[in-house]
């Protein structure tokens, strides 16, 4: 996708900016997102994003939050108070400790998903682009049907047969 400011470059951030039921998206590259005035970290540090999170977060997600915001890790001694000030929680079972507050914000910022599944590289050429989310496609139909969500199995299986259908062309 190209810039939208100098339709020269390669669109590399991506904003949506929503008010009411109005969606407004802007796809630039990161020197005319510099001269805008737009900043962007490629990554952010945990604490960072949660926090950030946390201040924004939704009416519906702060109810899932622990009544004591002091509350511990029995294993780590971590509390959600240190999440402001340290870029990791402190050990595996915090995520199961702290998962009713940080299940809603991590589904929130990654559309949903709250599995990692991994990254494609940015500069491949779109056939493996394509075969790559076709296997992702595939394990995942794997998945509902095991799990017996069948509803999910056939979304995915058409998505594969679309995907299958293009690639064919």
């Amino acid at each position: 996708m190209q810039c939208q400011i100098c339709n020269n470059n390669e669109a590399t951030i991506h904003l949506t900016e929503i008010h009411g039921d109005v969606h407004t998206e802007m796809h630039l590259c990161e020197s005319c997102a510099a001269e805008q005035g737009i900043a962007a970290k490629s990554q952010i540090p945990l604490n960072e994003l949660l926090s950030n999170l946390l201040a924004s977060a939704p009416e519906e997600a702060n109810m899932y939050a622990p009544t004591d915001s002091r509350q511990k890790c029995p294993r780590c001694g971590f509390s959600l108070e240190l999440l402001k000030n340290e870029p990791l929680l402190g050990c595996p079972y915090d995520y199961e400790m702290f998962e009713k507050l940080l299940l809603p914000l991590i589904e929130n910022t990654q559309d949903g998903k709250t599995a990692h599944c991994g990254k494609v590289p940015t500069k491949i050429p779109r056939g493996e682009k394509d075969l790559i989310e076709l296997m992702n496609l595939r394990n995942l139909l794997e998945d509902a049907i095991r799990t017996e969500d069948y509803e999910t199995a056939a979304k995915l299986r058409d998505k594969i047969a679309e995907y299958e259908t293009d690639r064919n062309k």
